[in-house]
């Protein structure tokens, strides 16, 4: 039975709205094998110096990240979209095994097929020590904050 993942391109400044908020509320669940399902059985990516393919990649990939990424919490933000294609900005806060706080920073590039599934993901991101003090993200976003941007830091 074939996959669908709605909303499905071409987007509109509605859907990919609708798209981004649907991807940071699924990786915010920090459930692997839940995010996989979002992208293609083949589906490609580059993250930072990582390069994956397929699901089951995928999975693997994301069950390390987020147990070596503890108390991770993302919020997304459009940036572009046009066809099958959606850019987002993003920010994500974690702590590592030593309790150091991070903030992540990034730009991510996504391609979908006509199922509304993700075929592509590129992501560029760039890591800064911060205090407990200068969190700003704790935990998914409320339904309220949804489609509100993120600052530039």
């Amino acid at each position: 039975m074939p996959e669908d993942r709605p909303p499905y391109p071409p987007f509109t400044l509605e859907t990919a709205r609708r798209k981004v908020q649907a991807a940071e509320d699924a990786w915010n669940t920090r459930d692997p094998h839940r995010v996989a399902l979002a992208y293609t059985p083949d589906s490609v990516w580059r993250n930072r110096d990582r390069f994956l393919a397929g699901r089951d990649e995928i999975v693997a990939f994301l069950t390390e990240k987020w147990q070596r990424e503890r108390d991770y919490a993302l919020r997304k933000s459009l940036w572009s979209f046009h066809g099958n294609r959606i850019a987002v900005r993003f920010q994500y806060e974690c702590r590592d095994a030593d309790g150091q706080w991070w903030r992540s920073y990034g730009n991510e590039l996504w391609e979908f097929d006509e199922r509304g599934l993700m075929r592509r993901r590129e992501a560029g991101i760039h890591d800064v020590p911060i205090g407990e003090a200068e969190r700003r993200i704790r935990g998914p976003r409320p339904a309220d904050e949804h489609g509100t941007g993120i600052p530039l830091h």
